[in-house]
C-alpha cells in the first residue's frame, strides 16, 4: 500500500527544491549584467545614483541595484538650422576689395642700445 503522508512529503520536497533552484537562477541572472561596447549603464542603488557601468561584464547586487536604460556613447551629428541674428542693427557694413586684399603687419619696434648695470651695450 502507498503511504499518502510519505508521498505528500516527497512532493513537497521536490517542489521546494524546484522553487529554490528557480530563485538561484533568477539571482544569478539579476546580478550579472553585460554592457555592449560604446554604451554605458547608470546603476541606482535604492533609487540613488551609485555608479556608471563601463562596457563589459559587470556584477550587481540583485534586487537592490537597478540599471537605468543604457546610454549611447557614440558621437552624434546634430545639424541646427541657421537662425537670423538676434541683434537689430540700423547700420550696415560693406567691405571694399582693397581693404580685404591687403594685410598689414605691425611695424617692429625700433632698436635702441640699452644700458645694463651702468654699462652700455652696442
Amino acid at each position: 500500500m502507498i503511504d499518502i503522508g510519505a508521498f505528500a512529503g516527497q512532493i513537497f520536497v521536490i517542489v521546494l527544491l524546484l522553487v529554490i533552484a528557480i530563485f538561484v537562477v533568477v539571482v544569478i541572472f539579476r546580478s550579472i549584467r553585460i554592457i555592449p561596447q560604446a554604451t554605458a549603464g547608470v546603476v541606482e542603488r535604492l533609487g540613488r545614483y551609485h555608479k556608471t557601468l563601463s562596457p563589459g561584464l559587470n556584477l550587481l547586487v540583485p534586487f537592490i541595484d537597478r540599471v537605468r536604460p543604457l546610454i549611447d556613447m557614440r558621437e552624434q551629428v546634430v545639424s541646427f538650422p541657421r537662425s537670423p541674428s538676434s541683434r537689430k542693427t540700423t547700420w550696415s557694413f560693406r567691405s571694399t576689395p582693397s581693404s580685404t586684399s591687403r594685410s598689414r603687419m605691425p611695424a617692429p619696434p625700433p632698436t635702441r642700445s640699452r644700458t645694463i648695470l651702468g654699462r652700455s651695450s652696442s
